[in-house]
């Protein structure tokens, strides 16, 4: 899977967003970043801190999947952004937009550019 492109692509599904990255399990960003002309809501070392934590929260939340299923996405939505993550294997997806995003419709792009990536 060609990690950058499928952040690029991502990044171009709607204007609103802000980042797109992928988080290792580590909690690393291995991929994407930025959005061209947004400015980050934190400093680098928080960054650190919220890649860490969500690989965390990954990792436990797929401790239910035998008996629900497994996470396609989970979100969200905060004062200042909208937060959305999106399991792949052992690594996240990891977006935030600006919260006039269309959050009804939007992951559901980003499930099937993830789908198409995965071939």
């Amino acid at each position: 899977m060609d990690k950058d492109a499928l952040c690029s692509d991502v990044r171009k599904l709607d204007p609103a967003i802000r980042f797109v990255g992928l988080i290792n399990d580590k909690g690393r960003l291995v991929a994407g970043g930025m959005a061209e002309g947004k400015k980050t809501l934190e400093d680098t070392k928080k960054d650190e801190m919220l890649y860490m934590e969500l690989a965390l929260r990954v990792k436990m939340r797929q401790e239910f999947d035998s008996e629900l299923g497994p996470v396609r996405f989970a979100m969200s939505y905060r004062d200042k952004v909208l937060v959305i993550s999106f399991p792949i294997k052992k690594e996240v997806l990891l977006v935030s937009a600006e919260k006039d995003l269309n959050f009804a419709k939007f992951p559901f792009l980003v499930l099937k550019l993830i789908e198409e990536y995965a071939k």
